[in-house]
């Protein structure tokens, strides 16, 4: 590979070369992965080099960005399993899962970004698959109101659940109770 291909590769972040090749960059004495968020720096100030060990061997340290110290740096898939974690911990208390989430420090904008890649889906999606199916769980295992099963599986109104219900399951939750109780 030329400079020339590399310093492309640095141009278009691509992630394909990480682990191919570092950068480091003289003015900052930073080096970074080709596939590193940060501005590019000026063509004239960028060293290549083969591993992370030569780089820090010229004497550069390592970004604290995209962490080319580490062999597998995953940022997004690591904040997008926390946020998979709590939906799972919490998924009955909107207030504590507001609260955690908002703890990740991403706006709820590109933590969706970060989950659907990740998942394929958002977390509004999985929080409502959760929520259904523990209230199918309920309504399988207990004699609760349908009222009260909505309440227990974390839907703020009753409305709400049974729109998510018909929605995802086809039916009303009452329905549904009595197909899966008869033989």
């Amino acid at each position: 590979m030329t400079d020339d291909q590399r310093w492309q590769a640095v141009a278009a972040n691509d992630r394909r070369f990480d682990g191919v090749f570092f950068y480091g960059v003289t003015s900052t004495g930073v080096f970074c992965r080709p596939s590193c968020p940060s501005r590019p720096p000026r063509r004239d100030r960028v060293q290549f080099f083969p591993s992370a060990g030569e780089a820090m061997a010229a004497g550069f340290r390592p970004c604290k960005r995209c962490r080319p110290d580490l062999a597998a740096f995953t940022p997004g898939r690591d904040i997008a399993g926390e946020a998979m974690g709590l939906l799972h911990r919490h998924f009955r208390d909107m207030a504590a899962l507001t609260a955690g989430l908002d703890g990740l420090g991403l706006s709820r904008r590109r933590l969706t970004e970060l989950f659907r890649q990740a998942y394929g889906t958002t977390p509004g999606a999985c929080l409502t698959a959760l929520r259904l199916s523990e209230a199918c769980r309920l309504l399988r295992l207990t004699d609760l109101s349908v009222a009260h099963v909505a309440g227990e599986a974390g839907f703020e109104s009753l409305s709400a659940f049974y729109r998510a219900f018909r929605r995802e399951l086809g039916c009303s939750p009452g329905t549904y109770r009595t197909k899966e109780m008869s033989p």
